[in-house]
């Protein structure tokens, strides 16, 4: 993050800068802090590859990059579309981390060597294998499978549930039982294990102003960290039993690089969104990143003093509705929304000091909330060095590509 006002401002010079020749609304990626973040990740992981989230970075242009450098191996997708998409744009290593009902891209799947070599479903239920056989459409291609383990933290005999409903397989009986299904059954092949601790990776423990909220977080993950590493490498002890083979177990998340890749089970870790640092990544005591992606809006009314009106802006990020969704007025500091509006559809009020040095045109600089959410809303980012725009790259949207 940035220590003081005075670096904050220069931050916005700099943007300003870098984009004083184009319109807002615009989207930009400051590749100075993309690149620190990027390797902030790979010394968390330790030695570990990185498995790079699609959903958290939504631009081929930028998983590129990140998958050129040292450290970042394969991409983890989120629908079968996209997956079969980036495979034929040259990704050889890409693992679907969600299960998938698309008959037509299963079908594609099937009957493509290079996609079917290339692409790994996830698979948490024999109904999901039968599915992809009445998908296959004459295809017979082998289907690279992984399946997914629940990491949720059950308490008191279950009846206390911490973390998010995924996969139905908690047990690692469970997951053996799965295992040996996929694998008495032609057509595929078993390669990996997942499990996604949303509730440790996903949950900020030092929220500024909620000491004992933050204090009960850090409780809370510490046990289950404890809980998951045991289950874990029971459950892998249990899957390689019934295939020695398995090629991967993929685990973590942005907010739990390094306690991921201390386990011995775990041979990859997953993260995308310690790319961009959206605002819900600033309240974690285990790393600190970078904003390194931020939208722009422009100022197009002055209502009065102490107030301007920006076009736009209205992005509320995925999840439990609640102001952590909204973006953050970012630069200049000292913006607040209007309580009676918030961010709006067409036009956003945003009151404070700051406001009556704003002219009309004006860029004011805003925060998202989730990571790749951001590219759903524009088509484009501007990759800023320093202070000019290095290049401009379609995000998925830009390549007409909107999987969901």
């Amino acid at each position: 993050m940035f220590d003081t006002t005075a670096d904050l401002a220069a931050v916005r010079v700099r943007y300003d800068r870098a984009t004083a020749h184009l319109d807002a609304p615009l989207a930009v990626v400051d590749l100075d802090a993309f690149e620190a973040n990027a390797e902030d990740l790979v010394r968390r992981a330790a030695g570990k590859p990185i498995r790079v989230a699609s959903k958290s970075v939504r631009c081929r242009a930028l998983l590129e990059r990140v998958l050129a450098r040292d450290g970042f191996s394969g991409v983890m997708s989120y629908t079968l579309a996209e997956s079969l998409w980036l495979a034929r744009s040259g990704v050889t290593d890409v693992l679907l981390a969600y299960p998938s009902a698309d008959r037509a891209a299963y079908a594609e799947l099937a009957s493509d060597p290079k996609l079917a070599a290339s692409v790994t479903v996830m698979v948490d239920d024999v109904a999901q294998l039968a599915l992809i056989d009445g998908a296959r459409d004459g295809g017979t291609e082998e289907i690279r499978v992984c399946l997914e383990l629940d990491t949720s933290l059950r308490l008191l005999g279950g009846r206390v549930r911490v973390g998010a409903r995924r996969s139905p397989l908690h047990s690692p009986a469970q997951l053996a039982e799965l295992a040996r299904a996929v694998r008495r059954r032609p057509g595929f092949r078993l390669v990996g294990l997942m499990a996604y601790e949303g509730h440790i990776a996903g949950v900020g423990d030092a929220v500024p102003g909620a000491a004992l909220r933050s204090r009960a977080v850090r409780l809370m993950q510490a046990t289950a960290r404890r809980e998951l590493a045991a289950r874990r490498a029971a459950a892998v002890r249990a899957v390689r039993a019934v295939a020695p083979d398995l090629e991967f177990v993929n685990g973590g998340g942005t907010g739990s690089v390094q306690h991921t890749a201390a386990e011995a089970a775990v041979t990859e870790i997953a993260a995308g969104s310690g790319l961009y640092v959206p605002r819900l990544f600033d309240n974690y005591r285990s790393f600190t990143g970078r904003p390194a992606a931020l939208f722009a809006m422009p100022v197009v009314r002055r209502p009065g003093v102490g107030v301007v009106t920006v076009l736009g802006g209205g992005y509320p990020a995925s999840g439990v509705a609640g102001k952590d969704r909204l973006p953050q007025p970012f630069l200049p500091q000292g913006l607040r929304y209007d309580a009676q509006e918030g961010p709006g559809e067409v036009q956003t009020p945003l009151l404070g000091q700051p406001a009556d040095d704003l002219l009309i045109g004006d860029k004011v600089w805003f925060r998202h909330a989730k990571s790749g959410e951001l590219c759903e809303r524009f088509d484009r980012l501007h990759l800023i060095r320093g202070s000019r725009v290095e290049e401009t790259v379609p995000t998925y949207r830009g390549e007409g590509q909107t999987f969901l």
